[in-house]
């Protein structure tokens, strides 16, 4: 879509304007003094995407985000929207890749953004 994703290191989503609720995702911002809610999602980046909807900057498509200076890579076939990050039973998200065929963990991690890094680091992109 083109949109910009407002990544957070302060945040415990990894997204700006993002909160969970419960087993849910709430995107929200300050208007005028008033809290406006975007709506509830099932994963932090669906919660991200109408976040950058709704305040409406747009760039040009990129083939991924970036954070802390790494390309991430975005995937539509995944629940995570990030290539080789998964949702941990413990809530939390899992980072892996294959090496000559060979599955390798890379770790847990408390948001998608941070597992996507690792990601990132490992494959050395």
């Amino acid at each position: 879509e083109g949109l910009r994703l407002h990544l957070s290191s302060s945040s415990a989503t990894g997204y700006r304007g993002v909160f969970k609720n419960g087993s849910r995702f709430q995107a929200k911002q300050q208007v005028d003094g008033r809290q406006v809610c975007y709506g509830y999602f099932g994963t932090a980046v669906e919660a991200a995407v109408a976040y950058a909807r709704a305040v409406g900057e747009y760039q040009p498509p990129a083939v991924a985000t970036e954070a802390e200076g790494l390309k991430l890579h975005l995937s539509s076939s995944n629940m995570t929207s990030y290539k080789g990050v998964y949702k941990h039973p413990s809530g939390r998200f899992q980072a892996e890749h294959y090496v000559r065929g060979r599955q390798v963990h890379l770790g847990i991690f408390d948001t998608a953004v941070e597992a996507a890094v690792a990601y990132a680091r490992a494959v050395g992109e």
